[in-house]
């Protein structure tokens, strides 16, 4: 049996109470389509319940009225305890300016609980970055980079993190970011989408996991199925094709189903709604003083 993650137990949230759909900047998104407010709150406790029951601890930030996208708190930041043992977070530059004022709540979260944070671009100005494109895996952070990624952005993540990066380019509009379309399971499996990414970069991607979970296009955004945690052997799924739960079971997992379509509306799911805290460099991605950034 392959090692269990050692990251994904400790994640920051976001309460839904500011959840709307006020603008389009994604397929999934129709401002004539509400999600239901007191589902979405249902759904949203259901799945920090469930991350509490199998053990994993979660921090919450308070949402702001005027950003209806802060739910998704994948994408406030990247943050990782760094190999001098400073908390550090990257913050994220969101592409569209309806997300950016985010980061400015985000920003004294992380002061205040004791985290240093750095910047890539801010306030439209410079890169934009947003953390729902990297995850660590085999010994990288692999980085999507495309519809909300600059490239450019990557130097500043590997330096600021003392990390290697390997760039994916991400060329799927539905796919927009990589947490929809790569989801590490252990150290050799993970759940991967061709279809979202270019061709060399599909092929790198599936050249570094030793053992993927291929997924099509159709499973990964009828389901979201990619976008799902990972809390030692159990996987938090919105939804999981029967043809890839008797693969995923066969290895040795646990699938916990929460339901999240209320949050689907605004093109997000459960890997959407949680930020990972406990990444820590040297342990779950080799030190690498400098940093390095590895284009596919």
């Amino acid at each position: 049996m392959s090692t269990s993650l050692a990251w994904g137990r400790h994640y920051l949230m976001t309460e839904p109470t500011h959840y709307r759909i006020d603008y389009a900047i994604n397929p999934f998104m129709d401002t004539e389509i509400q999600p239901d407010p007191a589902r979405a709150r249902a759904q949203w406790d259901t799945l920090k319940a469930t991350i509490e029951e199998l053990g994993g601890r979660v921090d919450v930030i308070a949402p702001r009225e005027d950003s209806p996208d802060m739910v998704y708190a994948m994408n406030l930041g990247f943050a990782a305890t760094l190999a001098d043992g400073r908390r550090h977070a990257l913050l994220s530059h969101m592409r569209f300016p309806e997300r950016r004022n985010e980061t400015r709540s985000a920003v004294e979260w992380f002061a205040a609980n004791g985290w240093s944070t750095a910047y890539v671009g801010k306030d439209g100005v410079g890169p934009t970055f947003e953390a729902g494109d990297v995850f660590p895996f085999a010994g990288h952070l692999v980085a999507g980079t495309g519809p909300r990624t600059d490239e450019m952005a990557l130097k500043t993540l590997a330096t600021e993190m003392g990390v290697r990066v390997m760039s994916v380019r991400t060329t799927h509009a539905g796919m927009y970011h990589l947490d929809l379309a790569f989801c590490p399971l252990d150290e050799r499996r993970a759940i991967v989408c061709p279809d979202a990414l270019a061709p060399e970069s599909a092929e790198a991607l599936l050249d570094l996991v030793p053992e993927p979970l291929v997924i099509t296009e159709e499973e990964a955004l009828s389901t979201f199925a990619a976008n799902s945690i990972v809390i030692g052997r159990t996987i938090v799924m919105p939804s999981c094709p029967d043809r890839i739960r008797p693969i995923l079971e066969g290895w040795g997992f646990t699938i916990r189903i929460v339901e999240m379509s209320e949050l689907h509306l605004g093109g997000g799911s459960v890997r959407c709604v949680t930020n990972p805290l406990d990444i820590v460099v040297g342990r779950d991605v080799p030190v690498v003083y400098g940093g390095e950034v590895i284009p596919t």
